[in-house]
């Protein structure tokens, strides 16, 4: 018979001997980032944590999914992680993410709907595929009201190709998330207070390929978005604009970021300037989920922005933003209040940490309820 989640872990930590959750696995584009936290009554704590960068000029998926296994192996092996159980997170480019409005608040005719019209629409099978959804809440379209509906869905074929990498890899998988569920439960113990269950939460994360748009009210969920617009497009515009490569156009952005003062004037707004229309055309997209949340839920207006990610430390994204949403932006800082004395984690990239809020959450899995369900996707 198959274990929940929380068997696995309580099981896990019987085994250990202390109160240690899973591995939070965050599988990127441009890195992989483990950790694992350690859970008492009182605090939180990081038992190990390791992150390893992914070479760019890898020629092809096969080459990058070799990478990928060594890497795994060899952070495994020398982060001091106690035990293999690991809960990893869905590619966003593989995971599909759709707000749906309904007429029916049934359960059955939810999910029939979702395995039938839905489902199809994404060129998913109802019978093989995972289909997942939420409850988003009532919405008005004109004087009617729907039902809000959060679809996520997944093919199968990536599911299992997920679980053979973490199997060779020498890892135990216990469960997959969706990055935005990982991405909401590594900020919800901030929302614990009761004045804060009426919050309205924006959470940004940009990553290689995507960004993830996430609104929340209180401990629910209430939209999520996909932008196929990150840090790769970035990287690219500059590449075209200063006619260098991709590699030495993602070295010239980071020395900006690390310390403009370094960078000749006209090489600094150079860069600036080829990622202008990127970062503009990000913010802008991101201003279009605040307008579709006001006009869908007549809810409390958000007052401000928490930014995730690798890009953090991008004032020009940070500065767009500022301008088109009109609200406060700050950086995420996931790891605050968990104690780090016995772990060495790289904060080269930005001093907050924020592009550690997935893995975070991941590694939170299983600790309390989260907004997103808990599901099992285990081998035989």
């Amino acid at each position: 018979m198959s274990l929940s989640i929380r068997q696995h872990i309580d099981a896990a930590r019987r085994l250990l001997g202390n109160n240690a959750g899973p591995i939070g696995l965050d599988l990127g584009h441009d890195a992989i980032r483990m950790i694992q936290l350690a859970f008492a009554a009182d605090r939180i704590s990081v038992i190990a944590a390791q992150e390893t960068d992914i070479p760019h000029d890898l020629p092809d998926a096969e080459a990058v999914r070799e990478f990928t296994v060594r890497a795994l192996r060899k952070m495994l092996g020398d982060g001091g992680f106690s035990g293999r159980e690991v809960v990893s997170c869905l590619s966003n480019d593989r995971l599909r993410i759709k707000s749906l409005r309904l007429d029916t608040t049934d359960p059955v005719e939810i999910e029939l709907q979702l395995k039938t019209e839905v489902a199809q629409r994404f060129g998913l099978n109802a019978d093989r595929d995972e289909i997942r959804y939420m409850i988003a809440g009532s919405v008005y379209q004109g004087d009617e009201i729907k039902n809000e509906v959060i679809f996520f869905g997944m093919d199968n074929e990536s599911i299992t190709d997920h679980l053979s990498l973490l199997e060779e890899a020498g890892l135990i998988p216990v469960a997959i998330d969706a990055v935005p569920c990982a991405l909401f439960r590594s900020f919800q113990a901030s929302l614990r207070r009761q004045e804060d269950q009426c919050q309205v939460s924006v959470l940004v994360n940009v990553e290689e390929l995507y960004t993830t748009v996430l609104i929340a009210r209180g401990q629910e969920i209430i939209f999520v978005k996909q932008i196929a617009v990150a840090a790769a497009r970035l990287t690219a515009e500059v590449a075209s604009r200063l006619h260098v490569t991709a590699d030495e156009a993602k070295l010239l952005r980071a020395g900006l970021k690390a310390n403009a003062d370094s960078v000749d004037p006209a090489t600094r707004q150079a860069v600036i300037d080829a990622m202008s229309h990127i970062t503009e055309e990000l913010a802008k997209e991101i201003s279009l989920c605040f307008r579709y949340y006001a006009v869908t839920f007549r809810g409390q207006r958000p007052t401000e922005v928490v930014f995730a990610g690798g890009e953090t430390d991008e004032t020009t994204l940070l500065n767009a933003l500022r301008r088109h949403l009109g609200v406060d932006v700050t950086v995420a800082r996931p790891l605050r209040g968990i104690e780090m004395a016995n772990t060495v984690i790289n904060r080269r990239r930005n001093i907050e940490m924020s592009e550690w809020a997935v893995a975070v959450g991941l590694g939170m899995k299983g600790m309390d309820a989260s907004a997103c369900g808990t599901e099992d996707y285990e081998r035989n």
